[in-house]
């Protein structure tokens, strides 16, 4: 199973971003509003400058007082782990683990085409192991 069939069965299509001048406050808006807990930090809506999350904030929050009036930039994660549409999904739950990460922006050609959260990657892998089932079960009860 490739990406692309996990990104076929979001049920929205637009990839959320922030600008990195964006402030904190306007990030943690955007993040509840769409209900995500990341969103890809972007200057113009088609590359990745970096990612900030939920975590990003909190963490930071506890030693910063002010941190919601601060730019985005400041705490976003530049290095920034990414898949493309046409990489196996075993090979992203890999990647996950060992990087010890929730959300990875999809490129092609440069260019931010969606994001595969680690939800989104264990619901389909539950919707492949119950159509497996229900195959089997439909080959066991077969008269």
């Amino acid at each position: 199973m490739r990406i692309r069939d996990v990104l076929k069965g979001k049920d929205h299509r637009k990839t959320v971003t922030v600008r990195p001048e964006a402030t904190v406050r306007e990030l943690v808006g955007l993040l509840a509003e769409h209900n995500v807990g990341a969103l890809i930090v972007s200057a113009d809506g088609d590359t990745v400058d970096g990612i900030a999350s939920e975590r990003d904030v909190v963490r930071r929050l506890v030693n910063d007082s002010d941190l919601l009036d601060r730019s985005v930039s400041a705490i976003m994660t530049t290095v920034v782990q990414t898949c493309t549409p046409d990489d196996a999904v075993d090979a992203l739950m890999a990647q996950m683990t060992k990087h010890r990460i929730r959300h990875v922006p999809v490129v092609e050609d440069g260019r931010l085409t969606g994001i595969i959260s680690i939800g989104d990657v264990v619901k389909h892998r539950i919707g492949e192991l119950e159509f497996e089932r229900d195959q089997l079960d439909h080959y066991v009860h077969q008269t």
